[in-house]
């Protein structure tokens, strides 16, 4: 039978601060948990003084749960401490760290000056877990399960120092799934030994368990606990040795995918129903679901051609038959996403499920965002090979891959592989987008045309005679609207190119271009502050966008903005073209 530590606590529960309460309580099969397995607290917590807790987590055999008493490694909350003496050689051939003969979850070691924590060997093996390390000064230890993946499975602090103070806390926690599961793989509970000091108010309640003296000291012999309470400068210092079973042999729940039921599928669906779902049974997902794969660079999350949108991890699992539809929703046939991946996978898609009805209501038409990226960048290729002709016709030689860091072999070749600035400006745009996320993404789009070549443009208007020190302090749209000025003034002239080499000024070349406006518009945008709303309106205004809606999000606002700066470069490259070929 569990013991209910609260209970048979001395103190009554309503009394003890709050971490104290924490360590005397079972811990749940929440699998999300983090459960804190080793600990080296002492601060100064308001009300309570100088709060102290050293604790650490035995591996012990669930048939040896029951009257463990309070162990040995309880006050100190380490494995070992100090060194083996060394006598001779082999001296320390028997050493074997443990806690009073049981395994431990944290490898915790230190001498009284220098403290080191580490994730047990036996506990990391066992797992297959995987090491990294963060926070340059302040190293702290994360392990993760980079067969799945899972990420933070385990982590906490390396180590401290202590010289009349600690130089930091040490706390190490792991995920509930992965602790009971180790605990259940070895048939053992996770008992935690620790100590706890805290200088409590006197208070009558406290007065009557020391029955008027000035110390309590409860003992039982045999007992899970001890506890001694005295005065101290006009307050109680609290201090608990003890050991509780704080985890049972029992591992958490398992969160499956079979049985779910799809919105648009009659019947719960298994892995074997789908699998012989050779036709028909589509489920529709919010675009959403990408999200949790384009934010973290383990997962492959580049859109695909033609629509497709397939996350994969490592060459280990991926989804497939993922196609997007319409602006915000991904299409894929039941059959497909039940094909092998972890479970938890598809139950990230099955949050993202969405009923017919919403499906029906949207328009399958409408543009989703990563054909707007491809979009640009084919306007973006097609003005870097006219760029190019361009400049071998009034005798400024260059190569395309100098005029535009974007390759269409390469993209033709591989996609967008070599070029991940690509997928992240494809990465889902909700209608409901916030405006950090708008003017973020606007920057990303502004970065993105940037890469037309600055240096080149340069060379055309000098060479069509341009001043060479007004040119040199231009920027990228004002380099391209004075190419665009000199094109349209040979337009209604009717001249071919060669006509543009000049040794002259000419007219116009600076002049504003309505047509390039949305390039302006963009860079306006991509310096706005996040938190100056009418800096970010005004310009959108001004383009014509109607503004009454941004209460509800920016992703209309960020498909004005990539289609008017489409339409700009697609204005570049007739005219361009138009020249060319006359």
């Amino acid at each position: 039978m569990p013991i209910n530590y609260l209970a048979e606590f001395p103190i009554p529960a309503r009394l003890l601060p709050a971490k104290l309460r924490a360590l005397l309580r079972p811990i749940g099969l929440d699998p999300d948990q983090p459960v804190e397995v080793a600990s080296m607290f002492e601060e100064e917590t308001p009300g309570l003084g100088l709060e102290c807790v050293h604790m650490l987590t035995a591996v012990v055999p669930e048939d040896e749960a029951e009257g463990l008493g309070v162990l040995d490694e309880a006050g100190e909350g380490l494995v070992a401490s100090s060194v083996p003496v060394v006598g001779a050689k082999g001296s320390s051939n028997k050493f074997d760290p443990s806690v009073s003969s049981y395994d431990y979850i944290v490898a915790a070691w230190g001498d009284g000056s220098r403290f080191s924590f580490n994730l047990a060997e036996k506990v990391w093996m066992a797992l297959g877990l995987s090491a990294r390390c963060v926070g340059n000064e302040q190293q702290h230890l994360v392990y993760d399960d980079l067969s799945l993946p899972v990420f933070e499975v385990a982590q906490g602090e390396i180590s401290a120092q202590y010289h009349f103070e600690s130089s930091r806390n040490v706390n190490w926690s792991m995920r509930n799934e992965y602790l009971r599961r180790y605990l259940w793989m070895r048939g053992a509970v996770g008992a935690r030994a620790f100590y706890y000091q805290a200088s409590l108010a006197d208070g009558p309640e406290l007065r009557e368990l020391m029955n008027g003296q000035d110390h309590f000291l409860a003992e039982p012999e045999g007992g899970w606990y001890q506890v001694d309470l005295r005065e101290n400068e006009g307050r109680l210092l609290l201090q608990v040795w003890a050991t509780v079973v704080a985890l049972s042999c029992e591992q958490t729940p398992e969160r499956g995918a079979d049985g779910l039921a799809w919105p648009g599928i009659e019947n719960p669906v298994t892995h074997a129903w789908a699998n012989a779902q050779l036709h028909g049974s589509i489920v529709y997902l919010d675009d959403r679901f990408l999200e949790r794969y384009e934010q973290n660079e383990h997962f492959d999350s580049m859109p695909g051609r033609r629509g497709s949108c397939n996350p994969s991890y490592g060459g280990q699992w991926a989804f497939s038959g993922c196609e997007r539809i319409g602006r915000n929703l991904i299409r894929v046939p039941i059959r497909e996403l039940y094909k092998p991946k972890p479970d938890r996978e598809i139950l990230h898609a099955h949050q993202h499920a969405v009923a017919p009805w919403r499906v029906e209501a949207v328009d399958h038409a409408e543009e989703h965002i990563a054909s707007k990226t491809a979009r640009l960048v084919e306007q973006l290729l097609d003005l870097a090979d006219n760029l190019v002709q361009l400049g071998a016709a009034v005798g400024v030689e260059a190569n395309v891959d100098d005029v535009l860091k974007f390759s269409r072999g390469e993209i033709t070749a591989n996609w967008w592989h070599r070029y991940p600035q690509l997928s992240r400006l494809a990465q889902v745009a909700p209608l409901e987008m916030s405006q950090q996320a708008f003017l973020s993404r606007c920057k990303v789009l502004h970065e993105t045309w940037q890469s037309i070549s600055a240096a080149h443009l340069k060379r055309l208007l000098k060479a069509a005679g341009c001043p060479a020190k007004e040119v040199d302090g231009l920027a990228s749209a004002k380099l391209l609207q004075g190419v665009l000025n000199l094109l349209e003034r040979l337009e209604g002239e009717q001249k071919d190119v060669t006509a543009l080499r000049s040794a002259e000024e000419p007219t116009g070349w600076k002049d504003k271009n309505e047509r390039l406006a949305p390039l302006f518009l963009n860079n306006d945008l991509r310096i706005a502050d996040a938190h100056e709303l009418g800096g970010n309106v005004g310009p959108l205004q001004a383009m014509g966008f109607d503004t009454g809606g941004l209460g509800q999000g920016y992703g209309k606002a960020l498909d004005f903005v990539f289609d008017s700066v489409i339409r700009a470069f697609e204005a570049l490259n007739t005219t361009l073209r138009g020249a060319l070929d006359r």
